[in-house]
């Protein structure tokens, strides 16, 4: 879930706890990502925030979005 009133913009702190999910193996490589709705709706936050956060995983390389697919980590 996002806490609101902190200097961490809701999409870093989103983008932060995706990260370290990838980064423990919870979400391993090649698995899908839930929804943007549904990530939306675990974080308690708007589709435009969690589309910001994926960009910037993206960004980093770790994960990858497949058109009418979805969005999956990234192999190494």
């Amino acid at each position: 879930m996002v806490q609101r009133g902190t200097a961490i913009p809701p999409s870093r702190q989103v983008a932060a706890d995706l990260r370290r999910r990838i980064n423990a193996g919870t979400l391993p490589p090649g698995s899908q990502l839930p929804s943007i709705v549904n990530l939306a709706a675990e974080y308690r936050t708007s589709t435009g925030t969690i589309q910001k956060a994926l960009a910037m995983l993206r960004e980093e390389g770790l994960v990858v979005s497949v058109a009418s697919y979805g969005t999956f980590v990234a192999e190494d």
